[in-house]
């Protein structure tokens, strides 16, 4: 029996290959179709730009603050104490499907070149009002690419409408879906032919730990190191980045649209459980850069966090990048490296010239940057720049830039498979960074 499954396992390994090539052929002859004056509209950046003068890099300056922990313990005891990650992956609310079985608008958000090797697609019903955002693994979690004896994928969704506002705050909540929330899909990926998830809403406690609010911010960006998880937040927040710890994970007792304390006990925007954050980062100023997508590093000493600057889409450039240390003490598990009163610095800062920048991944000496290049339904770059100079990733026989996905999806690095997970809309894909750079030009 163990060997008849190992074949069908082999068989379906094979039939998604073939359909994701087949995918990425198929989309590689549109990219044929861009005209020359299109291919070209991304003018080369040129190499980055190191910023150094302390005038450059104070602004890229956090300050750390901690929630309470009576805050924290209050809300723990209130809620019925917190659960761990395999419970929450032993109890999904879904699974996903494989890329053969997604529809083709999904497999039209995969990349062109390099092609995906492996790729999912959610549910329309179970992420309608929803936006996906930020990709990380328990290959950053930890460099064994575990968390305990699982394989897991937190995938950011958001949601921004006003639907539903009255009836929730009518049902008793102390925040709405209305007034915008994120979620976490916590996504067994022990056995790569059935991927199943569950959902975890963010939170923030308030009023001293008796009861919560939800992120009211999109997930751009996210990173989970060790048994933290950083979450990029917008300007609607006092924060720039939010700090969950992966093992506070509370049960909601209430199916409902409210979010926090509710009559009977706790609800969560229909999420049965939720997150609440533990500490954030907050900038030097109002008009301070804020982190826009984010990624782990691993290839530097310490373990580092880098970022590229949230601006808004009518930016002319140029974009700052960056990077902060992670602490290697040991009461300071998943934090930044901080001064004595509290402070993050920027370690590495630069500019490029690259415009419409959404998602940011460095390795060795390479930083990767995904493009916007259009609207979201057109196709993005992927390029990989340095101190020495910037190539894209290259399609079709006009050899386009316009590879990636119209999205420019979030990066994540999972060192121990050499892969780079990603997300496009209902899409989740894998790619090897080893492709990435073959397909430089």
């Amino acid at each position: 029996m163990k060997h008849r499954g190992r074949h069908r396992r082999r068989r379906r390994g094979r039939a998604l290959r073939a359909a994701l090539a087949g995918t990425a052929l198929a989309l590689t002859a549109a990219a044929t179709m861009i005209s020359t004056s299109q291919a070209t509209d991304a003018d080369d950046p040129g190499a980055l730009e190191p910023l150094t003068a302390s005038a450059e890099t104070a602004p890229l300056r956090l300050t750390e603050h901690e929630v309470p922990r009576d805050w924290l313990d209050r809300l723990s005891s209130g809620t019925g104490g917190p659960v761990g990650v395999g419970a929450v992956l032993a109890d999904p609310d879904g699974a996903l499907r494989d890329a053969e079985d997604c529809p083709a608008d999904d497999r039209r958000a995969l990349p062109v070149e390099p092609a995906a090797t492996r790729a999912y697609c959610w549910t329309g019903t179970d992420t309608d009002g929803w936006r996906s955002g930020a990709v990380t693994t328990s290959g950053d979690a930890d460099d064994d690419g575990r968390w305990g004896e699982h394989r897991v994928i937190l995938s950011g969704w958001s949601h921004e409408g006003t639907q539903d506002a009255e009836d929730a705050e009518a049902q008793g909540g102390t925040a709405a879906v209305g007034r915008g929330l994120a979620r976490v899909a916590f996504v067994d990926a022990g056995d790569p032919a059935a991927l199943r998830y569950t959902w975890v809403l963010l939170a923030v406690p308030v009023d001293g730990g008796r009861d919560y609010r939800g992120l009211a911010s999109p997930v751009s960006g996210m990173v989970w190191y060790q048994d933290k998880l950083l979450v990029t937040a917008g300007r609607g927040e006092s924060g720039a980045l939010y700090v969950y710890d992966v093992d506070q994970v509370l049960r909601a007792t209430v199916d409902g649209l409210p979010v926090g304390r509710v009559p009977g006990g706790w609800s969560a925007a229909g999420a049965r459980y939720v997150l609440p954050a533990v500490a954030s980062y907050r900038t030097a100023g109002a008009d301070a850069p804020r982190p826009g997508g984010i990624s782990l590093d691993r290839s530097t000493a310490p373990d580092s966090l880098v970022a590229h600057e949230a601006v808004p889409e009518d930016h002319d450039g140029p974009t700052r990048l960056w990077r902060y240390a992670f602490s290697d003490a040991p009461d300071r598990a998943g934090l930044l490296a901080t001064d004595p009163v509290s402070r993050a610095d920027a370690v590495e800062a630069y500019e490029t010239e690259l415009t419409d920048v959404r998602s940011v991944l460095s390795h060795r000496s390479g930083w990767y940057l995904g493009r916007m290049t259009g609207t979201p339904d057109e196709r993005g770059s992927l390029w990989r720049q340095d101190t020495d100079g910037a190539r894209p990733t290259r399609c079709g026989a006009d050899e386009t830039h316009r590879c990636w996905s119209g999205r420019a999806a979030s990066l994540s690095y999972w060192q121990g498979t050499g892969e780079v997970w990603s997300q496009s809309g209902r899409t989740l894909f894998a790619l090897p960074l080893a492709s990435v750079d073959r397909s430089l030009d």
